[in-house]
């Protein structure tokens, strides 16, 4: 029997609720596959950290993950924090720093029994995650920030050639495995050698997939063109900030950006984690949408399948994802998309799906 370990990082806001759901539709898919097993490791992140640790992500947490095969995490609310906490870096983006988890999938896909604004599309945004813009997480120590009078901040954009071809290298891996497009987004007119780097290594790097055609667009019209043609996108690589965005903007037109999850991965662990926030307005009423984070566990698994090489999560990963469809599809869902079921019975539905697809 193979093993693997998982850390649960319940979070804040809507988080514990949402990430619960998820680990019991996982386990209660686990039970049917007898040759896995999952042993989750609930850990302390967000407020949990700060009440017993004094930290939102405290080295405990951090050296627990490092024996996991990777985690689950909810999302954080780390604006409420008490202002000492924020100071440094939040939750996600310390994890990402701190195990260099540099790449972040995000793809955005119209579902069955889902309404979209762009009618069919199926694209993945592949966002470079340790530098560009992001200035809490692109220096080896520090932020890229600087006040250096009452009136005027200096914010740095770093672009390195290795981060460049990193994520190049995954996006073109990835479209190899789907339609073969890879579109480079970028504002190198403008910000010519910040990133003009990272257009240059990425066409540099697709030069090695040759069956792989490639095109790129600055930010401000790939906006448009995504309103406009998501359809005719199938793999988009940009830098951290634009990918934020761009990514945010794909999930709402092909649904709602609380269906969208998302997967940040290093060459050894990997971070399931939805795309959208912790939903303060609405903690603790029981009514939270758990779609994103449970499809981000869904994409852990085939994560976890293909470096491990491990068929049975791979067929976990399937039989989890058609089981939250099909609940969709066939009407139950919670009430930001129409239906009456709480978080918990939208779980409990697609648990007793489990054992019919």
């Amino acid at each position: 029997m193979a093993t693997y370990k998982i850390g649960v990082l319940y979070g804040d806001g809507i988080g514990p609720e949402i990430t619960k759901a998820t680990v019991e539709v996982l386990k209660a898919v686990a039970e049917r596959y007898p040759g896995t097993k999952f042993d989750f490791t609930p850990l302390p992140m967000g407020w949990e950290g700060i009440e017993k640790h004094n930290d939102p992500i405290p080295p405990y947490t951090k050296d627990a993950l490092k024996e996991t095969h990777g985690w689950i995490m909810g999302p954080h609310d780390s604006a409420a924090y008490p202002p000492e906490h924020k100071v440094g870096r939040n939750p996600s983006g310390e994890l990402r720093h701190y195990f260099d988890l540099y790449s972040n999938v995000r793809p955005a896909k119209t579902m069955p029994g889902i309404k979209s604004v762009v009618g069919e599309a199926d694209l993945v945004i592949v966002r470079e995650n340790t530098e560009g813009y992001y200035c809490d997480r692109n220096m080896f120590s520090g932020a890229g920030e600087w006040q250096v009078t009452e009136d005027l901040v200096i914010s740095a954009g770093v672009f390195t050639r290795k981060a460049a071809e990193r994520i190049a290298h995954e996006a073109c891996r990835l479209a190899m495995k789907r339609r073969k497009k890879v579109t480079i987004v970028h504002k190198a007119n403008v910000i010519k050698l910040g990133t003009g780097l990272f257009l240059k290594v990425c066409r540099e790097i697709a030069q090695q997939y040759p069956e792989v055609e490639v095109n790129d667009f600055h930010i401000d019209a790939m906006t448009a063109h995504l309103v406009r043609r998501a359809r005719d996108f199938d793999v988009i690589v940009t830098e951290n900030m634009f990918g934020d965005i761009l990514s945010d903007l794909a999930g709402e037109l092909v649904g709602s950006l609380g269906l969208a999850p998302s997967i940040n991965t290093n060459n050894d662990q990997a971070m399931a984690q939805a795309a959208h926030g912790s939903a303060p307005d609405i903690a603790g009423k029981n009514i939270a949408n758990p779609i994103g984070i449970m499809l981000s566990t869904v994409m852990f698994l085939d994560w976890l399948s293909a470096r491990h090489k491990d068929q049975e999560v791979g067929q976990i990963a399937r039989h989890m994802e058609q089981s939250i469809l099909t609940t969709v599809a066939e009407g139950e869902c919670t009430r930001d998309l129409g239906g009456q079921a709480t978080t918990s019975e939208f779980a409990e539905a697609i648990v007793r799906r489990v054992a019919r697809v």
